[in-house]
């Protein structure tokens, strides 16, 4: 088993200290921290490296969306592909294999990253301009609107009906049943990716850089461990495996969700930014930013390996994958195309 590795926190001449808030353990918490870290040496979320022209032909097929293309989402129980776009703000609707749109959703706000209900049919849009989160039918193009936090980032929901919100600015888990908002978790720095597992919620904390599992029937804190040196996203690829992408430490961490422990991690040079997950196959697909490449990692193991890589279209900040079939799709935040690369 591997240790966890611990975050490097350095301070860079000319960028402001961001402020790291300390959190309590709590009854029956487990937490790691780095010894002799302060308040100054944090860097702040890490972000997705500006892409360069591509060097390649993306591979599969490639379709018009629309401007800053970046959220994807596919929904095994519809057999849609649903990506959010730009000017004006919508979610559109993809027949998955042609990228043919057939339906076009406004949104009263900003649509950056999309999840998914854990039951399927409905997208869901955490809207960071008006602090609310949206969901969306597939099916119908019907929508309902529920406030959460502050700046909420990423969204997904649990099987049992639950929709879990990272609020990135808000510090906070927000847990939604229903339309109301029934728990709000509020010990975190800076949420950036929730992952539902189970009964357990799964977020990624940016600016702490660590990574926190909560029970969401007992409404508390299980475990909260070191993320690497600038995580984003997580995603689960296999059973009980939880994978996040340590962007600034160029790797793919690999977990084990109950109980919360590092198990393995895999060297991705290239800015590793976009997640999907293949439960099916054991497999995370990652995009790597900087080379406008995907790569598909085996998550079966405690040792991750590669198995296969393809370039992309620019700027290839999100993915999706279809379970068990290798198919995935890429949007391309700077040209606004989605790119369809089949198995």
């Amino acid at each position: 088993m591997t240790s966890p590795r611990l975050p490097r926190r350095t301070l860079v001449a000319g960028l402001p200290a961001v402020a790291l808030a300390g959190c309590s353990a709590g009854d029956g918490a487990q937490t790691s921290a780095a010894p002799g870290s302060s308040p100054e040496d944090d860097l702040g979320g890490a972000e997705p490296a500006e892409a360069p022209e591509p060097s390649a032909d993306p591979a599969g097929i490639v379709a018009e969306a629309g401007y800053a293309a970046e959220g994807l989402v596919y929904d095994p129980p519809t057999g849609l592909l649903a990506v959010g776009v730009r000017r004006p703000d919508r979610v559109l609707v993809l027949d998955p294999e042609s990228l043919v749109v057939r339906r076009s959703v406004q949104v009263a706000g900003t649509v950056r990253h999309l999840g998914r209900t854990g039951r399927g049919g409905t997208v869901l849009v955490p809207n960071e301009a008006d602090d609310t989160l949206l969901e969306v039918d597939l099916r119908t193009g019907g929508t309902r609107s529920t406030p959460v936090g502050h700046v909420p980032h990423d969204a997904a929901g649990t099987t049992d009906g639950e929709l879990l919100v990272a609020d990135e600015f808000g510090g906070s888990l927000t847990v939604v049943r229903d339309g109301e908002v029934v728990h709000t978790f509020e010990d975190l720095e800076q949420p950036g990716g929730v992952v539902a597992a189970g009964r357990l919620a799964l977020v990624v904390d940016v600016g702490a850089f660590t990574v926190t599992s909560y029970d969401l029937d007992r409404l508390e804190r299980v475990a909260r461990l070191p993320a690497g040196d600038g995580p984003t996203h997580g995603v689960l690829p296999a059973e009980g495996r939880l994978a996040v992408s340590d962007t600034r430490g160029e790797r793919l961490l690999l977990y084990s969700v109950d109980p919360l422990e590092q198990v393995g991690e895999i060297a991705l040079p290239g800015s590793p930014y976009g997640l999907a997950g293949d439960t099916e196959a054991g497999l995370a697909w990652v995009t790597l930013t900087a080379l406008n490449e995907v790569v598909g990692v085996d998550a079966t193991g405690d040792t991750p390996r590669e198995v296969a890589r393809h370039p992309t279209v620019r700027q290839p900040n999100t993915v999706a994958a279809e379970p068990g079939s290798s198919t995935i799709w890429v949007a391309s935040r700077t040209d606004g195309v989605v790119q369809r690369i089949p198995r």
